[in-house]
């Protein structure tokens, strides 16, 4: 299944929405203007736009996502190692690895990762 595109503000809305769905539009509209500043007509035209688009659900003024957040980070990694990487992972970890100062620890715990997908887990 292709991921909705969901932009940089639409994003920040959906970490509200995932942290406290399922939620009314009216205290989504709270939420909003207490952590992004927003008036309420923008939440209204998110909340719009991203049901259009598929990412969530407006059932009588409830809303719930129909996109988690492990889908649309997923989503975002995948087209930047398409765009910038041209497909391959290898590149974008080797330029990930050069750029940051990896701990023990999260080297452990990366290589937990490949050897999970290595026993098809």
């Amino acid at each position: 299944m292709d991921i909705p595109k969901i932009h940089e503000s639409e994003y920040r809305f959906c970490l509200i929405l995932w942290e406290h769905e399922p939620v009314t539009a009216v205290e989504l509209v709270k939420l909003c203007a207490e952590q992004l500043g927003w008036k309420r007509t923008t939440t209204y035209t998110v909340i719009k736009r991203l049901g259009e688009r598929g990412v969530l659900a407006n059932e009588g003024g409830m809303i719930t996502s129909l996109v988690s957040k492990d889908e649309a980070q997923a989503g975002e990694i995948d087209e930047l190692v398409e765009k910038k990487f041209e497909g391959s992972l290898p590149a974008f970890v080797a330029a990930f690895t050069r750029r940051q100062d990896l701990t023990e620890r999260e080297l452990d715990e990366v290589q937990r990762m490949i050897d999970r997908i290595r026993r098809g887990e």
